[in-house]
């Protein structure tokens, strides 16, 4: 069984070798024991309310339960901008016209921006090779936003994603070759270490202040502003069909989109249903196709926990639960659990017709 969880400190190793395993350009996750130890704090700090909301980070596992290994992990940033300051280029158009010499210019540009401060991102997505497929990445996804809607006093109304621009097998960056570079004696793959560990604000601020004219850029540079890597796409489609658009900005190191949506028109969020568990001895398949599954939650701030059932265990007030599931969601019967959709809408609206 599959199953999400706040992540422990004994998670590090598994958390580190998947971050080895990532290759260069998954900021948040650099393969940095120390900075993944500190996320870890962070995010213990965060559940048990020790920190300030606005400062908190929510980083979830996905575990094995039966090899009790971390085998994905998702997160969210509760506010960013606060500590330090949040960059991105903003796509824009700079007109100049003459009416004497009847000239008209449209000139796409780049401006350095601030907007995302104050705003809740979703972060750090990462699930390992072999957990690919089977609805696993969507769980993965799409159960931050179940924690988005559960606890949205402590998030903003609007959330967003930086998706990973594009890069060659060698981690090099087209937009950073033809415009970070040159104001910094580095590779891309360091400036992005350097950016995830935190020293993206540094960075940034050294960075041009004046808008970038993008007929001066290079074809290949201009070509993947507002482009995801190929690794990156399938997350990207899925955040898509959950709602988020892309909002006009970039990332400032490597063009990659940022795409948002407000917490309320999220397809998980609109489409969640509340009921109580009804734990029973009757067997249960499990093993059903991601379309006839609905991800269960148990509603627990502290100890978060989601995973999947049927579809067909959903009834009118009820949900049927094994003591297996029961017990890997931290519940007893007539608990309040929360339910969405893990993939297939069509079903799900069918189900709850019955």
């Amino acid at each position: 069984m599959l199953v999400i969880r706040p992540l422990q400190d004994t998670d590090l190793d598994d958390l580190y070798a998947m971050a080895q395993k990532a290759g260069k350009g998954l900021t948040t996750l650099p393969a940095d024991r120390d900075l993944l130890q500190r996320k870890i704090n962070l995010a213990r700090e965060t559940f048990n309310q020790r920190c300030a909301p606005e400062a908190g980070l929510y980083l979830f596992a996905l575990e094995d339960t039966v090899t009790k290994k971390a085998v994905g992990i998702s997160g969210i940033q509760a506010r960013v901008g606060l500590d330090e300051v949040f960059y991105n280029y903003r796509l824009s158009v700079t007109v100049n016209a003459s009416k004497e010499l009847g000239v008209h210019v449209r000139t796409p540009t780049l401006h350095l921006s601030n907007d995302m401060t104050d705003t809740s991102e979703i972060c750090s997505l990462l699930l390992s090779d072999e957990y690919q497929g089977g609805g696993n990445g969507l769980l993965l996804s799409r159960c931050r936003f179940m924690y988005l809607d559960e606890f949205h006093k402590h998030f903003s109304e609007k959330v967003f994603a930086e998706m990973r621009g594009v890069s060659d097998e060698q981690g090099l960056s087209p937009l950073w070759d033809a415009l970070g570079s040159k104001f910094f004696d580095m590779e891309f793959t360091e400036a992005d270490m350097l950016s995830g560990l935190g020293n993206k604000a540094f960075i940034a601020e050294l960075m041009p202040k004046y808008p970038i004219y993008l007929p001066m850029l290079p074809d290949s540079a201009r070509a993947v502003i507002g482009r995801v890597h190929g690794n990156t796409a399938p997350a990207l489609k899925m955040l898509q069909a959950e709602g988020f658009n892309f909002n006009g900005m970039v990332d400032i190191f490597d063009g990659g989109p940022v795409v948002e949506a407000f917490v309320n028109t999220i397809r998980t969020v609109r489409d969640s249903r509340n009921r109580h568990a009804m734990v029973t001895r009757n067997a249960v398949n499990l093993d059903v196709p991601a379309a006839e599954r609905v991800m269960v939650s148990n509603r627990s701030f502290r100890n978060f926990r989601v995973t999947t059932v049927p579809a067909s265990c959903v009834g009118t007030d009820t949900i049927s639960l094994s003591p297996a599931v029961a017990e890997a969601l931290q519940i007893e019967s007539g608990d309040p659990v929360r339910l969405a959709p893990l993939k297939d809408r069509g079903k799900w609206k069918a189900q709850r017709q019955r």
